[in-house]
């Protein structure tokens, strides 16, 4: 489908050399948008600009901090000076750490009284472990917010698109610091949407799945390629009985981006999940 609504807008994608986020970085470019690709890591948003522009769209490369004030700044101005003001924000910078992960699903009497070597406990968390994962989804989002969003204010046409999870509905086990900052996302995602409503803005935000990528093979996949223990309880209580693959995110990605087709939706978190939120498994 041709969305001819998007073409010649300015889209700005955070976290743009992810697997996930390359992803919608392509399907906004091929639309006839024009992408700058922001990333901590220069080459891999470099990667993703190339392919784009390979292909015939129009993209750069921008390296961004988003946990840094100067350096959305400078992005911002990069962005500006070479492709315009933003019409579509996409928050997608995210991520977790070991630090804010235990080991087993649930504790147990013996993680206390014999606590085996290796095993991370809740009481083992780490502050700053956590304080990163939370700033890093949750702050990285307002930060980059803030500084983008002041283009927008009194135009047509503008949204923005904040990166969920699955985690913001269900906490999953061993991940508290991720399923916590997700739901925080999710809550300033309806925030925004009301507080923003009067100036045209329009916030809404996808809650993808569990998707296979590169990133999570060794989570999902045993070394001989079947699946894992924590992959067979997914997939058991997916009702589609697979993995997300990023292809399954382009057209939610595309509908809440155009505002022909969704000018009178803002403050959803629409799940791209195979019907895992649905399911209560019984």
């Amino acid at each position: 489908m041709i969305h001819n609504n998007l073409k010649g807008k300015t889209a700005v994608v955070t976290g743009g050399g992810g697997v996930l986020c390359s992803g919608f970085s392509k399907d906004l470019a091929s639309q006839g948008v024009k992408v700058a690709v922001l990333d901590l890591r220069l080459e891999a948003a470099q990667a993703v600009a190339d392919e784009i522009t390979a292909a015939g769209g129009t993209a750069i490369a921008v390296a961004c901090n988003v946990l840094e004030a100067e350096s959305l700044e400078n992005a911002h101005r990069e962005v500006n000076e070479k492709l315009g003001k933003c019409d579509i924000l996409v928050n997608g910078a995210g991520g977790n750490s070991p630090l804010g992960t235990t080991t087993k699903d649930t504790l147990e009497l013996s993680d206390i009284a014999e606590k085996a070597e290796g095993v991370k406990t809740f009481f083992d968390l780490d502050a700053k472990g956590i304080e990163f994962v939370f700033n890093l989804n949750f702050l990285g989002t307002l930060l980059t917010t803030q500084t983008f969003a002041k283009d927008m204010i009194g135009r047509d046409d503008v949204c923005i698109l904040n990166v969920s999870s699955m985690n913001s509905y269900r906490p999953l086990t061993r991940i508290p610091a991720y399923s916590a900052a997700k739901a925080a996302v999710s809550n300033f995602t309806q925030f925004m949407a009301v507080h923003f409503a009067d100036v045209g803005i329009r916030v809404n935000a996808i809650a993808p799945g569990f998707f296979s990528t590169i990133q999570n093979q060794k989570l999902l996949y045993n070394e001989d390629g079947s699946l894992s223990a924590r992959s067979h309880k997914i997939i058991s209580h997916t009702p589609l009985r697979r993995f997300g693959v990023p292809a399954d995110l382009t057209g939610a990605l595309l509908f809440l981006c155009d505002s022909e087709y969704s000018a009178f939706i803002t403050g959803v978190i629409l799940p791209v999940d195979g019907g895992f939120s649905a399911y209560s498994g019984v």
